[in-house]
């Protein structure tokens, strides 16, 4: 490695370009990330945000190198290390889905996006934490444990996909790949001052990833830069035969998210202020959000977009209530997930909740094993799902009545909860969180990182778009970054002296 080369919020395409100056492999890159995990994850901080560190990395690394130097490029992620969510399944690695009931668990198969970066020439370099299966805001793990907020080690990155979020933001990766069921690409982003986008619904094959919801399930990037968010957009999206979501792919008629970084992306939008979401002044832990929302309203208005303020949804928190399906789902999608798997010790979530390998703070997953009944035969189960469809004509009716390209509102009403505070301040069922007016109406939302706050914790700003309008959302997020300049690494994880 060249001692031109600095790791640090490195990007895609500034690796590309020190690869063909010969400043640095990808076989160089893989070392000195894995010395990166050892050294701030392992030990140090010890943010406990990767699970397992894939032993294959560095020879995959050292095959496109060699592949790189008679053939070039093989692809748009080629000799790129990406951090990937212990969600989806990942051939020869074990994969824990965040459950000490997986602890051993093997897979014989790859995920489909797993399958879809490594085509684009990525290298697998670890996986990441999250709670078990997925059932959580929060990320702790019966498998793994709690993951630390690299921004404050008292605090929680976020839900699900907190490993992702604070690996990512602690730069022992490139770029990461989460998954979102209610907000768990987007509220880990906002934690963790990342950019982190929730495609439509059905964009992304979940093949060989644990579900919850599917109607609501999809993977999705997470990165320190919008470019590298949107690359890694490009390589995920596509049809698979294998789940029949994915045919949404043909309302999409976008070739390449990349033709959407415009840095005057903004000139033309009309972004409504959702201020119904907005957490109270009066809440010491809310105001610095609202604070930091609102300035980041300012830098939209300043890049040219027209704020319409304010907007809103009728009824808009009663509608989150009563489309929420996660139990009624999980019972049904992910007991036939675990029975299919034969190499699973357990035959279905009652099994695991019986058995108590679970953590014991996981009321969802509780919620979803305690699910006795065929949840076809409960009125509840038609009502609020249902539900979303009206739910999704009212949020589309908005858009339509005052003619937006986006809705804006805090990720999380709230700054990202102490540790000590999970589990009795603050459960999953009454999270604060905005995450799930995307989720459950199957829209689009980025989330973009906001000012620090005084305490110097991350904020996040939800971008909310139309279905099918990712490139919009990609176009936002981009002018944005160019004049909000809000990404900052974390003080505890610093180059190493090999750096």
């Amino acid at each position: 490695m060249s001692g031109k080369f600095k790791l640090m919020e490195i990007t895609v395409d500034e690796i590309h370009e020190a690869m063909e100056a010969g400043e640095v492999t990808s076989e160089e890159l893989v070392e000195r990330y894995i010395e990166r995990i050892e050294a701030y994850d392992y030990s140090g901080p010890k943010l406990n945000s990767i699970v397992t560190i894939n032993e294959n990395a560095a020879k995959r690394a050292a095959e496109l190198d060699e592949k790189r130097e008679t053939d070039g490029f093989v692809g748009p992620l080629h000799g790129i290390p990406v951090l990937v969510k212990d969600q989806a399944e990942t051939k020869g690695v074990v994969t824990t889905f965040g459950s000490e009931a997986c602890a051993e668990y093997i897979p014989e198969a790859d995920a489909t996006i797993v399958s879809r970066i490594k085509e684009a020439g990525a290298v697998v370099l670890a996986k990441t934490n999250l709670p078990d299966w997925a059932c959580a805001y929060f990320t702790f793990s019966s498998a793994s444990g709690q993951t630390k907020n690299p921004y404050d080690l008292e605090r929680d990155p976020g839900g699900s996909s907190g490993g992702t979020g604070a690996s990512v933001a602690a730069n022992l990766g490139v770029v990461g790949i989460g998954e979102d069921t209610g907000g768990s690409i987007r509220v880990p982003s906002a934690n963790c001052n990342l950019y982190g986008i929730r495609p439509t619904t059905g964009l992304v094959s979940r093949t060989g990833l644990s579900p919850i919801v599917p109607r609501q399930d999809t993977a999705g990037p997470m990165a320190r830069t919008v470019t590298d968010m949107t690359y890694l957009l490009d390589v995920l999206v596509g049809y698979d035969a294998e789940d029949p979501w994915s045919g949404a792919t043909a309302q999409s008629e976008v070739s390449s998210y990349t033709d959407y970084l415009n840095e005057d992306g903004l000139e033309t939008k009309r972004i409504g202020v959702l201020r119904d979401l907005f957490g109270d002044d009066d809440n010491p832990d809310g105001a610095p959000v609202n604070e930091a929302v609102e300035n980041a309203i300012e830098t939209l208005s300043e890049a040219g977009a027209k704020i319409v303020d304010p907007v809103s949804v009728p009824n808009i928190e009663e509608q989150i209530t009563k489309t929420e399906v996660y139990d009624y789902f999980g019972s049904i999608y992910l007991n036939d997930f675990i029975a299919e798997r034969d190499n699973i010790p357990y035959e279905n979530t009652q099994d695991i909740l019986e058995d108590g390998a679970y953590h014991e703070n996981l009321g969802l997953f509780e919620a979803i094993a305690s699910v006795t009944e065929d949840p076809k035969d409960v009125l509840d189960f038609w009502r609020n799902t249902l539900g979303q469809e009206t739910f999704r004509r009212d949020v589309l009716d908005t858009f339509a009545a005052n003619d937006l390209d986006a809705l804006v509102f805090p990720n999380v009403q709230v700054v990202p909860p102490l540790v000590s505070e999970l589990g009795e301040k603050y459960t999953t069922a009454d999270f604060p969180a905005n995450t799930p007016l995307g989720a459950q109406t199957q829209c689009p939302a980025v989330s973009v990182p906001g000012e620090l706050t005084k305490n110097r914790l991350p904020i996040g700003i939800e971008l909310l778009g139309k279905p099918y309008h990712e490139h919009e959302l990609v176009e936002m997020a981009y002018a944005y970054e160019q004049v909000a300049d809000t990404r900052t690494p974390p003080d505890v994880t610093p180059p190493l002296s090999s750096e």
